[in-house]
């Protein structure tokens, strides 16, 4: 059973969630909130496998509410509900932590196989979505001019194969292709990914194409 938190400000729409995820019979929602601080205290309380967080919410914004959310070290992952799919404050927070995002007018399956992919440990943004994302708000990324990508210490346990894939999750490629441009079997494939995140702390795929923006081994085209 999948635990949901729900955190947006607006109480229709927050009905609304409820209504489709308790329709479902693999979730149950164990809370609502409707200000970050409020999802802050459930979570803590709680411990939901997700929330879904809205960005825009008086007091403590669901950015900041993700940010503290992750670095208390919950296992809760987040899925920012937003207005609009570039929203320029979706970058911000799936740099604080989240797993993907979505606009709030996604079709009803849509929600859901986010919540499901989210739980599982997926990222939802599709690859060539992130790096639209990403590209479209890249003056967020940190400015460390002239520092080689292979001196950061968050990459430095890669293999060069790691390196290279690594490099390529960023460029918005799906592992199916990672196997068909490289040549390896996609079982392979998913090794490696597993290795990439245990090695550089990424929670998800998202996280990892962030990375490889941080460290400068992709560049906005």
């Amino acid at each position: 059973m999948t635990t949901v938190l729900i955190a947006d400000d607006q109480p229709m729409q927050r009905f609304g969630f409820r209504m489709l995820l308790e329709s479902q019979d693999d979730m149950t929602v164990v809370g609502e909130a409707g200000t970050g601080t409020e999802a802050v205290g459930l979570v803590a309380r709680h411990h939901p496998d997700v929330v879904l967080m809205d960005i825009r919410m008086p007091g403590l914004d669901g950015i900041e509410a993700t940010r503290r959310i992750i670095t208390s070290g919950a296992r809760t992952r987040i899925l920012i509900v937003t207005t609009f799919d570039l929203d320029e404050y979706a970058y911000d927070g799936l740099r604080a932590g989240a797993s993907g995002f979505l606009v709030k007018d996604a079709l009803p399956e849509e929600l859901l196989a986010g919540i499901r992919a989210v739980a599982a440990g997926d990222a939802v943004v599709a690859p060539t979505l992130t790096r639209r994302l990403l590209d479209a708000y890249v003056h967020h990324l940190p400015a460390t001019p002239g520092a080689p990508a292979a001196a950061d210490p968050r990459i430095t346990a890669l293999t060069e194969r790691e390196r290279e894939i690594l490099t390529v999750i960023g460029q918005g490629w799906s592992n199916t292709e990672i196997a068909t441009r490289l040549h390896l079997a996609e079982s392979t494939v998913k090794t490696h990914v597993t290795r990439i995140l245990a090695k550089t702390g990424a929670r998800d795929r998202v996280q990892a194409v962030i990375l490889a923006y941080d460290t400068r081994l992709v560049t906005p085209m």
